[in-house]
């Protein structure tokens, strides 16, 4: 049995150097490259079934944690998309061999998206051959955040450079902090036209209350040139997480 190898790697240097913590299975490809979500982790429900998935399959699936999420060091505090692109791009050049598959969930969509682009300029030896995203919260630090936030948020944010922000999933308050929605700025896709350079699967509950169904729309209309599938799940939340949610991602993944 090909058991996954847990380990970690450094990203940074001097001060601002952190250990991500990586689980890698070996295997055949296209292997499958998930990308979590915003406060998730690797040991989440979806990424813990395309791993078995894997493990069944006989495919390579490589799964790590942000800083500040999960076994990762850093804190959640400094997080910022640059920072998380930048741990997402390393933990893919470092391991990634030949195609792959890239599975990003909510967050991990917008970093999808954006490590394809990278990718693309690295020029490496691990393709990205496909992209399934669920819940892909595109550019969410400007429109799913700021743009929604009172007016009193928005000048605590700018004066104290956080805020803390009650959790709707049973957890403590989390800070979204000033860095993270000027960080932010700088990595918007939707004012433009987006292209991979791959076909794009996207899964998206309509009962979403983070990622409205109508944002996926939005975002399907920026590819210029990719072919993408949007499957709308009428009664699926934004975790999409049931066995159902579960058949229906593998179902996508076994696309490619």
């Amino acid at each position: 049995m090909n058991e996954p190898r847990f380990t970690s790697i450094t990203v940074g240097s001097d001060k601002d150097s952190r250990p991500i913590a990586v689980c890698e299975r070996k295997g055949t490809n296209p292997g499958l490259f998930w990308l979590g979500g915003f406060k998730s982790d690797m040991k989440g429900t979806k990424a813990e079934a395309l791993d078995r998935w894997a493990e069944k399959e006989g495919r390579a699936c490589l799964r790590f944690d942000y800083s500040g999420h999960g076994e990762s060091g850093g804190s959640f505090t400094e997080g910022t998309i640059s920072r998380w692109l930048e741990e997402s791009l390393a933990v893919y050049l470092h391991f990634a061999r030949g195609p792959q598959l890239v599975i990003g969930s909510s967050m991990g969509g917008w970093l999808a998206l954006l490590l394809a682009r990278a990718v693309g300029a690295n020029n490496v030896a691990a393709p990205i051959a496909g992209m399934v995203l669920i819940a892909p919260a595109v550019d969410f630090t400007e429109e799913l955040m700021w743009k929604q936030f009172s007016d009193a948020t928005k000048l605590e944010i700018q004066e104290k450079g956080k805020w803390l922000r009650p959790s709707e999933y049973g957890d403590e308050p989390y800070p979204i902090t000033r860095s993270l929605i000027e960080d932010g700025r700088s990595h918007l896709l939707l004012g433009g036209l987006i292209e991979t350079g791959c076909p794009v699967h996207i899964l998206q509950g309509v009962q979403d209350p983070d990622v409205p169904w109508r944002h996926a729309v939005e975002l399907v209309s920026r590819f210029s040139r990719d072919d993408v599938v949007l499957t709308l799940i009428k009664d699926g939340d934004h975790r999409l997480s049931r066995p159902e949610d579960i058949d229906r991602l593998i179902a996508a993944v076994q696309e490619f």
